[in-house]
């Protein structure tokens, strides 16, 4: 096969079809690509592409290069097309070739490589990588760069295999060394290829590399000194990921590597500085190393300030103070906007207000729903990582492990730079302000009172990129403007602050109505009831802003219309708000087609103002429970249509339905006992709907499903009644200990408690197989906080309706059952879980003896204790004394002193 010659006249009219593909007209494109397409039926036609590509140096480069990225193409999607003997000829060639003079040429050779590799595997072409590596020694520098582009692009991609055995072989073993002693080569291009080859392998922790890890940091070493930026900036990834895995290694000599990266953070190439700033980052989030950089940070701390002022490049393309709020937004400005199901929460730390059904978090990561939120505030500041965005988040680091203790030599800093008379000073220092907001807050407190005012009057900048920056930097701080120093100054802080914002909310450029708006909502988390002698006020300006937002900024108006509901709760339900806002929001509701995405803003927004305006939103309900219902079951039958047919009917998008459940939630949660006539009437029936969703294959809509389940339960029982045996036979499959739906585990959890509050004894058949899946979900140490306060909860109202089947188990689950309960927050679902468990210690006394102290203790965590709970926490207490006798005043003299002085003062034990 390797002697193959192409036939003349089918090789001219593919390489003239190759050139022609340059073609701008695209009436010769489209039928180039037609003539392409047809010549893929020809067997041999990739031993013509790789001819092109090998055998034609008279070609231009880019023909030649473009017939190998068809070759490459035809390769990743029909590999299993081509036949053995034509793969080995191309295979030959490749390699033959692969030091082609020509740079483009000799990339496209490694591409090809690396794609048929990805297609089939290293060890089914055994000579690849000793060929590849037998090229490094050719005296021909092209030969020695094509060998290693190659070799770059295998280490990317295939670094699991060159880390595996293969035929008793490890290729790393006589890859690495070798690769190493490139580091000196003359030629940069090498030089760099020999670094990229080797720093894919360091974060692996792979045994080849740590066995020629003192080489390779020698070698970093020599390479310290080189003035070529491609070098430099590998260098830095190189000591960026070292730091990381092997910081014993550069602990010797941190004085030399700090020095090196203080350098290179100053370097003149971003690229470089971006690399070496890094380094910052992954020295400050290792608490071993943390003592290793605080000698540094009096020369770390200006550096990192440097980097964060605007550059050139970035005044150029975005100092642009126009008026541009009536401009269009253009389609690459959108980010895809996504839904996350609701999750219920308790009334524990973490938990939203109320017994609603929750926040809109992540799925699975109940644990880390609000920390996920917060980040989502520092978008703006942190998103498109750049040299300035990787300074600010260093520094907003440093501040965090740091403290204080950094504020001596950032606050003389951060003078000069906030009175800078250079817009771009000014804006570098309310950034680095901002930056520092956690880490530093008290050390910051006592200069507020002035930075605060001065922030606020720079609202007015004429420059919109400071305006927009403190937006962001006076979100930071609004907590402090809420909760002053001293309570009574709130008034001077915080009318002056919402005053500044709403300005910003209504600000003529594009970019400080974003920062405004975003800052806002950050605002409204913090002062919530506090905002309601200002509502009017704000609803007008968010109001107004319907008018003249552009398409991105829209949906960040939704989000700070909803949020506002959330904080103001019932405060919104007034007829002069109800008139304000609602007109604008239905306006868009109508307006906005079903299939468009921009819908899941606005329906989240009208899920927390349902919520909030309770039966003030019922003259709005009927249409939006209709639309709800609609969306619902418009994507149940696509997708019933698409397992049907899968060929010509799409997937239907399951965050549409994802989000009308999650409306339909807010609605019953706001409308209580009114929601009945809804759900009666609903066509299709929104319990036949809901029915289908418990079991759908996406564990987001079976996680609203769930959340609306239990809503239902709470409005209108009777409705859901007649389909429980349905509901409570997929709800128990759903409750299962370490399973990978955590969300779906807790909203279910949930629902089961609300439906047995409803359900009475009916529940009876159900309660052994719940406990069977709530009581290991509770006792287990891995089980996350929200779906451990849902499983208590649950248990309790279970032991509440059904005491005689639950409590026999008391012994089991008490002492877990009252360290999870302890912490939760006084409310409703807490005084019912606890009524259950005062019933279950009536049929079964000796069950909790084991955890009477856990039960004291909780029983004194209650700050408010409802009337009649409180009588039977005073009867169990009392009996048990009366069952200790004697050994009671031995009992309580090991309770914590909080504990047995709480139980002392409220019932005279």
């Amino acid at each position: 096969m390797l002697n193959w010659q192409p036939q003349p006249e089918g090789l001219n009219q593919l390489t003239q079809l190759v050139r022609d593909s340059m073609s701008p007209d695209n009436a010769v494109q489209t039928q180039v690509r037609e003539q392409l397409e047809s010549f893929r039926n020809v067997p041999e036609y990739n031993n013509y592409l790789i001819y092109i590509l090998t055998q034609m140096p008279q070609e231009l480069p880019t023909t030649r290069a473009i017939a190998g990225l068809l070759l490459k193409t035809n390769i990743q999607y029909h590999a299993s097309d081509i036949r053995e003997d034509v793969l080995n000829y191309v295979k030959a060639l490749a390699l033959r070739h692969v030091g082609d003079p020509d740079p483009d040429v000799r990339n496209t050779l490694g591409t090809v490589i690396t794609t048929i590799l990805s297609r089939t595997s290293i060890m089914s072409w055994p000579e690849v990588l000793p060929h590849l590596m037998s090229l490094l020694d050719s005296q021909d520098p092209n030969v020695v760069e094509g060998a290693f582009k190659a070799l770059v692009k295998i280490c990317e991609d295939s670094s699991d295999e060159l880390d595996m055995e293969i035929n008793g072989e490890r290729p790393l073993n006589f890859m690495i060394p070798k690769i190493i002693t490139y580091f000196q080569s003359p030629v940069v291009a090498i030089r760099v290829c020999a670094l990229t080859c080797i720093n894919q392998f360091i974060t692996r922790k792979s045994q080849s590399f740590m066995v020629n890890i003192d080489a390779f940091v020698e070698g970093l070493g020599r390479l310290s000194n080189d003035t070529h930026p491609d070098v430099r900036k590998h260098v830095c990834q190189a000591m960026v990921m070292l730091l990381e895995v092997r910081p014993d290694k550069l602990i010797p000599q941190i004085n030399s590597v700090v020095e090196y990266m203080l350098y290179s953070t100053k370097d003149d190439d971003e690229s470089v500085a971006l690399e070496a700033c890094e380094f910052w980052l992954a020295f400050a989030e290792q608490d071993a190393l943390q003592e290793h950089l605080r000698p540094h940070l009096d020369r770390v701390i200006p550096v990192l300030l440097q980097g964060m002022v605007y550059s050139e490049l970035d005044i150029m393309s975005l100092d642009v103070d126009d008026e541009d709020a009536t401009v269009p937004d253009r389609a690459e400005d959108m980010k895809p906007r996504f839904h996350h199901a609701k999750t219920h929460t308790t009334g524990n730390a973490a938990a939203a207000t109320g017994d609603a059904a929750g926040a809109d978090v992540d799925s699975n990561a109940d644990e880390d729903e609000d920390e996920d939120e917060d980040d989502e505030d520092d978008d703006d500041i942190y998103m498109e990582w750049n040299l300035r965005k990787c300074s600010a988040s260093a520094l907003d680091v440093l501040s965090a492990v740091y403290g204080n203790s950094m504020l001596d030599i950032l606050l003389p800093l951060l003078q000069r730079e906030l009175f800078h008379a250079e817009w771009k000073h000014r804006e570098c220092g309310i950034l680095a302000l901002g930056a520092v907001a956690e880490g530093c807050m008290s050390g910051i407190e006592p200069h507020l009172p002035t930075l605060i005012p001065y922030l606020i009057t720079t609202l007015n900048d004429a420059k919109s990129l400071v305006r927009a920056i403190t937006c962001w930097t006076l979100g930071r701080y609004a907590r402090w403007c809420v909760f002053p120093t001293n309570p009574e100054d709130r008034p001077t802080y915080l009318m002056p602050l919402i005053e500044g914002l709403l300005k910003m909310v209504s600000d003529s450029n594009k970019r400080v109505q974003e920062a405004g708006c975003s800052a806002f909502a950050t605002l409204e988390e913090e002062a919530c009831e506090a905002l309601v002698p200002y509502l009017f006020h704000i609803l007008q300006t968010l109001v107004h802003a319907f008018s003249t937002y552009q398409q991105k900024n829209l949906l960040i108006l939704y989000d700070a219309i909803g949020t506002l509901a959330d904080s103001v709760g019932s405060a919104l339900n007034e007829k002069q708000y109800i008139d304000l806002l609602m007109p604008c929001l239905i306006d868009k509701w109508q307006n906005l087609p079903d299939d468009d995405r921009d819908l899941f803003p606005l329906f989240e927004c009208l899920s927390s103002v349902t919520t909030a305006l309770g039966q003030g939103f019922l003259p709005f309900a009927p249409p939006v429970f209709e639309r709800c219902v609609k969306i619902v079951h418009a994507n149940l039958m696509q997708a019933q249509m698409h397992a049907q047919n899968p060929e010509g009917v799409p997937a239907p998008d399951k965050d549409f339905m994802i989000v009308a459940l999650d409306l339909l939630s807010g609605l019953t949660q706001g409308l209580n006992t009114s929601v009945e006539s809804l759900v009666a009437s609903s066509q299709p029936s929104v319990l036949q709907i809901l029915s289908v969703c418990l079991a759908d294959s996406s564990a987001e809509v079976r996680q609203s499903s769930y959340a609306l389940l239990g809503d239902l339960a709470i409005s209108c029982f009777l409705h859901i009644k007649p389909y429980l045996n349905a509901f409570m036979n997929e709800l128990i499959g759903q409750i299962q200990p370490n399973t990978e739906y955590v969300s779906v585990c807790n909203n279910a959890a949930w629902a089961a408690g609300e439906i047995a509050l409803q359900y009475g004894e009916g529940m009876s058949v159900w309660v052994q197989p719940l406990l069977e899946r709530l009581i290991p979900l509770l006792t287990s140490e891995t089980t996350p906080r929200t779906l451990l306060d849902n499983s208590a909860i649950t248990i309790g109202r279970l032991g509440l309706v059904c005491p005689t089947i639950v409590g026999p188990h008391l012994e089991v689950f008490a002492e877990a059952w009252c360290h999870t309960c302890r912490t939760i927050r006084d409310n409703e679902e807490k005084d019912t879980a606890f009524r259950g468990l005062c019933a279950m210690i009536q049929v079964n006394p000796q069950g909790l003896i084991k955890s009477l102290a856990p039960f004291c203790d909780a029983v004194a965590q209650w700050s408010e204790v409802p009337q009649e709970l409180d009588q039977q926490f005073g009867k169990i207490l009392i009996g048990y004394k009366s069952m200790l006798a004697a050994s009671w005043d031995v009992f309580a003299a090991s309770l914590a002193p909080d504990t047995r002085n709480r139980l002392a003062e409220r019932y005279r034990l």
